[in-house]
């Protein structure tokens, strides 16, 4: 019995840590898609119904909720907005903060901004579905 129980928190520790590798790899494709101005790479992390958002104040200093889908990040990721960072400044630091079934929470620390993404899993895919950003302290776009 006690070897049936090692075997099988071993086996969940194994999913975990593939589930967590698979989560960052979805991170590693977006960040690095940005950077290197490879739409197809960013699409890959994506999933059809994205939804990117940022606060953001107007000319009379209300905040403002900024949107963005999956086709237009994509379309700027092809126009190559994210090759403009030079490549000694493309910070790409990845933190999983939560995986709780077939949704995970992770933290991407880019140049000059901060992602959470949310992930889903579907068909054995991690897909990002949401994405709320802000500028770090002394950062502007």
């Amino acid at each position: 019995m006690r070897l049936y129980l090692l075997l099988l928190l071993l086996a969940c520790a194994n999913a975990n840590a593939s589930d967590e590798d698979a989560i960052a790899l979805t991170a590693f494709d977006y960040m690095q898609g940005w950077y290197t101005g490879n739409a197809a790479q960013m699409e890959r992390s994506l999933h059809p119904d994205l939804a990117k958002r940022h606060i953001s104040t107007d000319e009379h200093g209300r905040a403002r909720v900024r949107h963005m889908g999956a086709m237009r990040l994509v379309q700027l990721t092809r126009s190559g907005v994210g090759t403009r960072t030079p490549k000694e400044k493309q910070a790409k630091e990845i933190i999983i903060l939560d995986v709780h079934g077939d949704t995970a929470s992770v933290k991407a620390i880019m140049h000059g901004w901060i992602d959470y993404l949310h992930m889903v899993r579907i068909d054995g895919r991690w897909l990002i579905v949401n994405v709320l950003w802000d500028l770090k302290d002394g950062s502007s776009l």
